[in-house]
């Protein structure tokens, strides 16, 4: 329980982190000052009305899976949980577009996994003892890139690791941490389907994870304020003094705090000496304003195909390419004209191209390599007030709003301990 006692927290950035931390102090009674740089909260997680494509639309399509105990107790905290929907059983449909054929994983919900028993229920042309690869990268001892510790080939490989860790990864899976992966397996596929069901926010990420969050902040005197920059934190001794915007200064009182949710290339600028990933990977995420046909499944993987997972969602159908560097010099209408045209070949939908959007983020993670995973820096600084939230900092699990939640959740806690500390 965090004490009532103690001065301000002052949280710069209202993305996923930020938000978390501050629902998490919401209710002890303590003042809190929530910084946003943007003319929006939610980060990456927000949703926005397109013009173009004439829709609200999420900035980034985000899966969150039945294991993902954070984000599911945020979004209890908010009230929104009902706006996350659940199919009955921990089922992902698959389409090999080279091959044409079809099929699904089904996980069974005991941790006994045994859908590898079952060949209507595992990859197709595989056998039991083929996925003993997935017990070792889940307790792989030291990170490592998962290419040396795993065979990279074969049914296994690319039809469910390479999909499953390309998107939580969001880097080719070879070059990826054996670290962060096996703590993704150990939470979802290691505990059967009751924690790899995908939940989906049928009506926009943001009308899940962050307008109610602002609410919830309004209710409990928190607000947010909007494009309200942090240009410089001034150090004295231990501790961080003064805050500077772009618009005037602020000195802290001796019992304040400040919770750092910003990304990590602006936290090394403001931040001496910090170390943060410095690589990152691009994601690319398309969205067209048509109906889906009603026998399409809400989430689709797509394998030999541009397109990795195809979302079909009330008016409109979403598609997500991770690790997308590739596609960034590509003329939007070319790469958009090529996505559409595998959404209409598994979809049976006409090829006349609807309203669309591409949205395309350069740095949407970072690059999920062990030496990249090496520099995420924990919660705490060495300045005694100041801590960091972020999906970057040392979660142990890759970006993922998952991470960031936790994250925004362990520097409440410890921005609560100081605060007590200082009463």
């Amino acid at each position: 329980m965090l004490s009532s006692d103690g001065g301000t927290v002052h949280i710069i950035g209202a993305g996923m982190a930020g938000l978390a931390a501050a629902v998490r102090l919401a209710g002890s009674a303590r003042p809190i000052a929530v910084h946003e740089a943007t003319l929006q909260p939610g980060g990456r997680c927000r949703s926005y009305f397109d013009q173009a494509a004439g829709m609200l639309i999420d900035n980034g399509t985000h899966v969150v899976l039945s294991g993902n105990r954070a984000a599911l107790s945020f979004t209890r905290t908010i009230g929104s949980v009902a706006g996350l929907r659940a199919p009955d059983a921990a089922e992902f449909p698959f389409i090999d577009l080279q091959t044409k054929s079809r099929w699904s994983l089904r996980f069974n919900d005991g941790r006994l996994p045994w859908w590898v028993f079952d060949k209507e229920s595992r990859v197709p042309q595989t056998r039991p003892a083929d996925y003993l690869p997935l017990a070792r990268l889940a307790w792989a001892a030291a990170d490592r890139p998962i290419g040396e510790l795993v065979d990279c080939d074969g049914p296994i490989y690319d039809r469910l690791l390479e999909p499953f860790l390309l998107a939580v990864l969001n880097i080719e899976p070879r070059e990826g941490s054996a670290r962060l992966a096996a703590t993704i397996i150990r939470e979802t596929l290691a505990l059967g389907g009751q924690a790899c069901r995908p939940l989906l926010a049928r009506n926009g990420i943001g009308t899940v994870f962050v307008d109610p969050a602002i609410d919830y902040l309004k209710r409990h005197g928190v607000s947010v304020a909007l494009q309200d920059e942090l240009v410089a934190l001034h150090m004295s001794g231990d501790r961080v003094a003064r805050l500077e915007f772009s618009d005037r200064s602020e000195t802290l009182a001796e019992g304040d705090a400040v919770i750092l949710a910003v990304p990590p290339y602006a936290a090394a600028k403001l931040v001496p000496n910090l170390p943060v990933p410095t690589e990152f990977r691009g994601i690319v995420n398309a969205h067209f304003r048509i109906d889906p046909p009603v026998d399409m499944p809400p989430m689709l993987g797509i394998i030999n195909g541009t397109c990795e997972w195809v979302f079909s969602l009330p008016g409109r159908m979403s598609v997500t390419i991770s690790d997308a560097d590739r596609f960034f010099a590509l003329p939007r209408e070319e790469l958009v004209g090529r996505i559409w045209r595998e959404v209409a070949a598994v979809s049976g939908l006409p090829e006349a191209l609807p309203p669309w959007q591409i949205v395309r983020e350069r740095r949407a993670t970072f690059a999920a390599t062990p030496q990249q995973n090496a520099l995420r820096p924990g919660a705490e600084t060495s300045w005694s007030n100041l801590f960091l939230a972020g999906d970057w900092t040392a979660t142990g699990l890759p970006a993922t709003l998952e991470g960031a939640i936790r994250s925004g959740y362990r520097a409440a806690e410890l921005a609560g301990e100081r605060l007590q500390a200082a009463a």
